[in-house]
């Protein structure tokens, strides 16, 4: 039997109980994300989820919960300086990355520690 992938649909990211306020301030207000609404059965065990270009991003409740600090989600930007802008007005701090060739790059840790890469690639390429 033959398959295909069609690329990433979700991408979660773990945060501790109560997260969904920070949540939604920082990838709802900050990053300009739209909150989508989980379906009702998965509401109860908290989090929130957002639409990312054609993904999304599930911010998901973990009782144990660690940030992750190396692993991490790498989203795709257009006007990477725009959102570096932004994000810096917030007094968030950004640690630029210009190790990638033909990229530009950069980390933030969002409000629960967790590591993200915001990156825009000169050539205009559209996915790596």
């Amino acid at each position: 039997m033959a398959y295909t992938f069609f690329g990433i649909d979700h991408v979660q990211l773990a945060a501790p109980a109560g997260c969904e306020a920070a949540a939604r301030i920082f990838f709802g207000d900050l990053l300009g994300m739209t909150e989508i609404t989980k379906p009702e059965d998965l509401r109860k065990r908290g989090g929130v989820w957002f639409q990312c270009g054609g993904q999304q991003l599930h911010v998901g409740v973990d009782s144990t919960f660690v940030a992750a600090k190396k692993a991490h989600p790498a989203f795709h930007v257009q006007n990477l300086a725009a959102l570096r802008e932004r994000i810096l007005a917030q007094d968030i701090p950004v640690q630029d990355d210009g190790l990638l060739p033909g990229a530009e790059r950069f980390y933030v840790t969002d409000p629960f520690g967790n590591r993200l890469e915001f990156l825009e690639w000169r050539d205009d390429r559209d996915a790596h």
